[in-house]
């Protein structure tokens, strides 16, 4: 006898009935944002190259290809497996790695998808060359360059040169450009002060194409920016292609800093959550907590209700391991006694843990099931 828990939902399934709690998507918002950012991209002549790491499903990705993407980013090389598997035929791996396991899976891939990687020392090099000249493949490489973050990438353009030297030198390798992300800045809260700090690693990073040029090296690709920055990376003039993965989803954080260009994003990922208990007046419990939504960039900020009618007067203070302690102010005694039971939809503050958290997407329109889409690169990072 096989047992198993039954599914979360059903396609066809009211929102009522579906288990909490559960990852929704809400395919309107989603598709919105989905066609903003591709026309945004074709608009300032970019190239669009999604990071999957926000999504970790190839569901997603093959959707973002259809409708104008290059491919997708990954930022381990595990992660790239489901990708390649359902037909994504570009992925970049925004990433540096070591490890004779990490250089087995690279060559691996590289006999599928057309593969490229980042690299910032050159035993990093010298490694890759070897293991893709053995396995017969070539893989695309870019050196990264330090935008500002002070993470990896070099920092200064004889390390860069030293890099496209050691590059050349190794026949299953070719450079393909610079890699150049500042994450810190994606998360700027005012829209000038981030247009500024965009500005300054934009200018980085032209600084380090001017040296290659100077040297007679072409830098084809010039790829990074995020969501927070994309609007300033794609008319920097600078970068080639962007990278972002937040704005199919808009989470919290995201949601939360000042919008003053051209760009709007819409709320589309929700936590479904239910009201399991309130024995306690002024404080309500519902059945998601740490388990089910990551808080490293804040609790949720708004607690819907199912049907998006209006904002409750309920307040996210605190996750315990299963638990979300709600408080809530202002209620009426009658309304607050009748809560059990009641769902809430709760944007997560950062969309790409509380993804990793889960097996699923139950995607919606309405007030009903539209489809399920697997996370299948959840938990793959190595």
């Amino acid at each position: 006898m096989t047992l198993a828990p039954p599914p979360a939902a059903r396609v066809g399934d009211s929102l009522a009935s579906v288990a909490t709690p559960s990852l929704m998507i809400d395919l309107d918002a989603f598709d919105a944002n989905l066609a903003a950012m591709t026309a945004f991209a074709a608009r300032h002549g970019v190239a669009l190259r999604p990071h999957a790491k926000a999504h970790k499903s190839s569901e997603i990705a093959k959707r973002q290809v259809e409708a104008g993407a290059v491919g997708v980013c990954c930022q381990k090389l595990s992660e790239a497996y489901p990708f390649a598997a359902a037909g994504i035929a570009s992925i970049h791996v925004s990433n540096e790695f070591v490890g004779a396991d990490k250089l087995a899976m690279a060559v691996e891939l590289a006999a599928h998808v057309r593969l490229s990687v980042c690299v910032d020392a050159l035993p990093q090099v010298l490694a890759l060359g070897i293991a893709a000249a053995r396995a017969g493949v070539t893989i695309d490489v870019l050196p990264e360059v330090d935008a500002g973050q002070h993470r990896c990438g070099v920092t200064s353009e004889d390390a860069l040169l030293a890099l496209v030297d050691g590059i050349a030198a190794q026949n299953a390798l070719r450079f393909a450009g610079i890699q150049a992300y500042h994450g810190g800045i994606q998360h700027v809260a005012d829209w000038n002060a981030r247009k500024t700090a965009a500005g300054h690693a934009a200018e980085i990073a032209a600084s380090y194409v001017r040296a290659l040029d100077a040297r007679g090296v072409r830098c084809g690709i010039v790829t990074g920016g995020g969501t927070g920055t994309v609007e300033f990376d794609a008319a920097s003039g600078v970068y080639t292609e962007v990278q972002p993965g937040s704005y199919l989803f808009m989470d919290g954080d995201y949601g939360g800093l000042g919008w003053g260009g051209e760009l709007r994003w819409r709320h589309s990922l929700f936590v479904l959550s239910t009201v399991m208990s309130a024995t306690r007046p002024g404080m309500a419990v519902c059945d998601v907590g740490l388990k089910g939504l990551a808080v490293d960039s804040g609790l949720p900020r708004s607690a819907l209700w199912l049907d998006g009618s209006a904002e409750p007067a309920l307040t996210y203070i605190a996750a315990n391991d299963e638990h979300g302690m709600l408080q809530a102010q202002g209620m009426p005694e009658e309304i607050f006694t009748a809560l059990v039971g009641e769902r809430l939809r709760l944007p997560p503050g950062h969309c790409d843990p509380t993804v990793n958290l889960y097996d699923q997407y139950v995607c919606y329109r309405g007030e009903r099931v539209a489809d399920i889409w697997p996370i299948d690169a959840r938990g793959l990072s190595r």
